[in-house]
């Protein structure tokens, strides 16, 4: 993984002006490279300061969430194994709110694309979907952007308390309501 970054590094500093677009694409191919979209938007936060790194890792973000998007409906066995595996971690009924969303992609180890995923069967249209996953990367970027540096002083006992308030958070910011289909409820074994 180290290389991966390092490829970064070297990309954003021969680029010159062009590195926010090197950035930036970056992210769309963090996804192929398997690299944690934290680590990412952690080194946006070193190469552009603050400000500059969370706006080019939102657009990042936001262009990787619109080609999932369409990427996953021209793939239906891969649409059914992340069904499958939604309705295995988080129960088959169980829809996440955009707030239990926002607050899941904070912890790092938690699939970016699962994520996506939960948000598209959540929304009919893709002009929700998209507000949706604006809704859901802005806390991310930002946070990762900005106290990226202070997140890697953290000691252990600090960050699972974060990571343990977090999971509070998603707790209290679930969707309180389920509904069952009266065929889905009765349906025949």
């Amino acid at each position: 993984m180290k290389d991966e970054l390092s490829l970064l590094f070297v990309m954003v500093e021969t680029a010159g002006i062009l590195a926010p677009i090197a950035f930036i694409f970056f992210h769309i191919l963090r996804q192929f490279m398997f690299i944690p979209v934290s680590l990412v938007c952690f080194t946006g936060g070193i190469l552009f300061g603050s400000f500059f790194g969370s706006l080019f890792s939102i657009i990042g973000l936001m262009l990787s969430s619109i080609l999932f998007y369409f990427l996953i409906k021209r793939m239906p066995k891969t649409h059914i194994k992340l069904s499958n595996l939604r309705k295995r971690l988080f129960g088959e009924y169980r829809n996440f709110s955009v707030g239990q969303v926002a607050v899941l992609r904070l912890i790092p180890f938690i699939h970016y694309h699962l994520l996506n995923f939960c948000l598209m069967e959540r929304n009919e249209n893709f002009q929700q979907y998209v507000k949706n996953s604006w809704l859901t990367n802005l806390p991310l970027a930002i946070f990762y952007t900005v106290f990226g540096e202070y997140i890697s002083r953290f000691t252990p006992s600090m960050i699972i308390l974060i990571l343990f308030s977090f999971s509070i958070l998603a707790f209290i910011l679930r969707e309180k309501v389920i509904v069952i289909k009266w065929r889905e409820f009765f349906k025949e074994v």
